[in-house]
Formats: structure tokens, C-alpha cells, sequence
């Protein structure tokens, strides 16, 4: 699969071929689904907890005798049932994460790169080229390229002067091509991939 690649400002400077078993399967709905609902359980802390009616402070003494006073029985005024009582059956701490195939997962992120490519939205750039820490240089670089709203800056390696740049930018992301996910990927309305990282791509999905 042909892809144009451009400069900072915009121009195409060479075209690239790369894998068709990367960038151009068919997308697989399921696998993206599976991923995207394992990446967001993973995320979850899990640290929601609430008391239950032995847990609250109080209640250790009937409120009234079993018997005789017309009112029904109760043993704890902290029973669910009372106001400030106990909550029954509520959230406890608990680990929501689990593990899916890791052909899953690849799947997964090869057809969110192919549907990205086949919507038009994955921009490969030569390099991002950035001489200083400047959130204007991106700014601009972007613009130049086209692109707007949700990004993903993709790299091969972590260049801290991209990193901390793009990441005064509401609505941009920059991740490596080895720790990408389909829900980033999924997620952002633009892929901006340099050529470094797009062969990165190939050799570690295909």
C-alpha cells in the first residue's frame, strides 16, 4: 500500500510502500471491540467501597424489644434498610483487569491502522523534525499537514523535546510504535506517523 510522505510544511517530498498486512486488512469489528473493552477494564482502579452493616459505626444495641410494641422487629439500627444503615450488596474493592490473545490484540491494531489508512486519516511524515521545546512548532507543523482535532503522534523512539511540545496541545497524544493500542488509536481522529515509525509498525505487526 502507496503512501505520500510530507515535510513539516506540508509538502510531499517521496511516497513509501508499506505492508498490506498492517495497513490494509480488512477491519476486523470484533477484535477492535475486544480490545477497546479490555484496554478501558484495564484502566479501571477498582478502588470503589462502601460499608456494609457491620462495617458502620453504631448499631450494636437492639433499638426496641422483640415483641409487644406494635412496630416490626428490628435487631441494628445500621440494618440497609435504615437511614445511615448499611449498604447491602455494594461495590467492594477489586481488580477489574484481564488478559485477551495477544493475536487479538494485534488484529485488533492492524485493522484500526487499516481503517485509519482507508479513511484517509493516517499522515506519514519524513520527520517531525523539532529543534527545541516549542508547543508553536507542532502547532504549526500540524496545521501545515492538515490535521485537526484528536491526533496520535506515533514514534519510533521517545524524543522528549515531541513529547512535552505536543503535550501542551488540547486533544494531542504521542505514544511510541511499539506500545501503541487500538483504543488510542481507535479513539483519535488522526494518525500522524513518521517513517521511522511506520517501518517500526511493519516489523513489529506483520
Amino acid at each position: 500500500m502507496k503512501f505520500d510522505v510530507l515535510d513539516i510544511n506540508g509538502a510531499t517530498v517521496d511516497t513509501v510502500e508499506l505492508s498490506d498486512a498492517v495497513f490494509g486488512i480488512t477491519p476486523n469489528e470484533k477484535a477492535m471491540h475486544a480490545a477497546v473493552v479490555n484496554f478501558l477494564a484495564n484502566q479501571r482502579q477498582g478502588t470503589q467501597s462502601t460499608l456494609t452493616r457491620a462495617e458502620v459505626r453504631g448499631g450494636g444495641r437492639k433499638p426496641w424489644r422483640q415483641k409487644g410494641t406494635g412496630r416490626a422487629r428490628q435487631g441494628s439500627i445500621r440494618s440497609p434498610q435504615w437511614t445511615h444503615g448499611g449498604i447491602a450488596l455494594g461495590p467492594k474493592p477489586r481488580d477489574y483487569s484481564y488478559s485477551i490473545n495477544k493475536k487479538v490484540k494485534r488484529l485488533a491494531i492492524c485493522s484500526a491502522l487499516s481503517a485509519k489508512a482507508a479513511e484517509g486519516k493516517l499522515v506519514i511524515v519524513n520527520d517531525y523534525a523539532i529543534a527545541d521545546y516549542s508547543t508553536k512548532a507542532v502547532v504549526k507543523m500540524l496545521k501545515n499537514i492538515g490535521v485537526s482535532g484528536k491526533t496520535l503522534m506515533v514514534q519510533a523512539v521517545a524524543d522528549e523535546k515531541v513529547v512535552k511540545s505536543a503535550g501542551n496541545i488540547p486533544g494531542v497524544q504521542t505514544t511510541l510504535a511499539t506500545t501503541m493500542n487500538a483504543y488510542d488509536t481507535i479513539n483519535a481522529r488522526t494518525l500522524v506517523v513518521n517513517l521511522d515509525a511506520a517501518k517500526k509498525l511493519e516489523e513489529v505487526f506483520a
